[in-house]
């Protein structure tokens, strides 16, 4: 025997008609969806479109912008100078990544 399942959709607002269409929207960072009729989706439409044409879109994602990413504490500055300038001063430097910003400052401050 075979088993046969439909899913018929019911317009939201009167709870009777046929829902023609999905309408989804968002209000205070709030996504909503509703299944309505084409009449009440029509409605809808007409009763949000006057603020939809004058409002700002915003990106899908929603949140805030990323920061700009931090710029290295030596920016304009020759890295392997300055590991090369800290190695013949001792001090422990990194042979790869970051260096630290006091490093750089010990050498900018040197002159260089």
């Amino acid at each position: 025997m075979a088993t046969r399942t439909e899913v018929v959709l019911v317009d939201d607002l009167d709870g009777e008609t046929p829902a023609s269409t999905t309408v989804r929207f968002a209000l205070d960072q709030t996504e909503y969806e509703l299944d309505l009729s084409g009449e009440n989706a029509a409605a809808m439409c007409e009763a949000v479109c006057r603020s939809v044409a004058v409002a700002r879109k915003v990106s899908s994602s929603g949140g805030r912008r990323a920061a700009a990413p931090a710029k290295p504490a030596y920016e304009g500055v020759d890295p392997a100078a300055v590991r090369a300038w800290a190695a013949g001063r001792g001090i422990t430097v990194s042979p790869h990544g970051r260096i630290r910003a006091d490093v750089v400052e010990q050498y900018r401050a040197a002159g260089n």
